[in-house]
């Protein structure tokens, strides 16, 4: 009996910290929708999802797949790192977020900013790769 509810309390715990990046994840997602004043249905459109998909996972019922958060990503105008990590599907190696998700993140900039910065950045980026 000992056992078995030590299972289950471990089992709850990990669940709970399952919703609760996933309430995150969602939390996030309506954040930059709201910040790049895209309505609920434009974004579902533009991610090639429904409607009711993205508010259940706005509202953290559901756990999109990477290729959901890729679409939502792009319409969001956003890098699918930035999603990936907020799922936990990608980790930084050293903890810190990436160049990339401090601009995604910035609330002070515009989508169009957001998405001129990071033109810059992956521009620097292949000039390093070439040397």
């Amino acid at each position: 009996m000992g056992i078995v509810l030590a299972i289950a309390s471990t089992i709850a715990y990990y669940c709970k910290g399952m919703k609760d990046q996933v309430t995150e994840l969602g939390e996030f997602i309506r954040a930059q929708r709201e910040r790049s004043a895209i309505s609920v249905r434009h974004l579902a459109d533009r991610a090639g999802i429904s409607n009711p998909y993205l508010s259940q996972i706005e509202r953290g019922l559901r756990k999109p797949s990477a290729e959901i958060l890729k679409g939502i990503a792009k319409g969001l105008s956003i890098s699918a790192e930035t999603l990936y990590v907020r799922a936990g599907l990608l980790e930084h190696p050293d903890g810190t977020p990436s160049v990339i998700e401090a601009i995604d993140d910035d609330p002070a900039l515009t989508a169009r900013q957001r998405q001129a910065l990071l033109e810059i950045y992956r521009s620097f980026l292949d000039q390093n790769d070439e040397t």
